[in-house]
């Protein structure tokens, strides 16, 4: 099954609350907040308040991740502003650190998730923990800025990173997060994908419930065709 998350970020960012509400008419499966402190990417978008605002319009979970530089210091906010699935990045964890967070969000009844940058190995001190993490975002661009167009290469890391995850037997997933649209959106799902970031591909359209619906029928086409 093929789990359609639009990214908010590529909405208006001034009617927040509107892209909630086109999200949920398409029948979103999640929805993608990306958290951006301006240190560890080069820009900043919303924190934990926005997030427990837009939490009473929608019931749709919502799937944070956090492009932020001390995650463990700031994921108790966003799992009282009603995060569902909350996403930290390796790049700014050591074991400790995420093997903390994760146990965190996890005694909170939430979800939690590891972000991996497009220049990023897939460290093997992650491996033991994976059967208490939710999925695996692998970035498909760089983080920091909406509209940008998928690395090829990623889809290799991904690709190998699902191989291994079925290898394990386990059940965390692979999302793919960044220039996911219908012209390439097959290649991410062989790639292993399940749930697909989307921004641009469905917040750019005129009908954003409608992209929504293309999109999903699309994947679920790929999925049947690499069956």
């Amino acid at each position: 099954m093929i789990l359609i998350a639009p990214s908010i970020i590529a909405a208006d960012l001034a009617d927040l609350k509107n892209a909630v509400i086109m999200a949920e008419k398409g029948n979103a499966d999640l929805i993608h907040l990306d958290v951006m402190d301006g240190n560890f990417v080069p820009n900043i978008t919303f924190g934990f308040s926005t997030i427990k605002a837009l939490r009473k319009y929608t019931n749709i979970l919502f799937d944070t991740h956090l492009m932020i530089s001390n995650p463990l210091k700031y994921v108790d906010n966003f799992i009282n502003a009603g995060s569902d699935i909350i996403t930290v990045h390796i790049e700014v964890c050591n074991a400790e650190t995420l093997r903390e967070i994760i146990d965190k969000i996890n005694d909170k009844g939430k979800k939690a998730g590891i972000a991996l940058n497009p220049n990023t190995d897939f460290p093997e001190w992650v491996i033991e923990m994976l059967d208490a993490v939710y999925l695996l975002n692998i970035m498909s661009v760089y983080p920091g800025f909406s509209g940008q167009k998928l690395i090829p290469e990623t889809l290799i890391k991904m690709k190998r990173v699902h191989e291994m995850i079925k290898e394990l037997g386990l059940k965390t997933v692979i999302e793919a997060d960044g220039g996911v649209e219908e012209n390439n959106i097959a290649e991410v799902i062989r790639a292993g994908a399940e749930i697909i970031v989307a921004g641009n591909a469905i917040y750019s359209k005129n009908d954003i419930p409608k992209a929504i619906r293309d999109l999903r029928f699309n994947a679920q086409l790929a999925l049947k065709e690499a069956a």
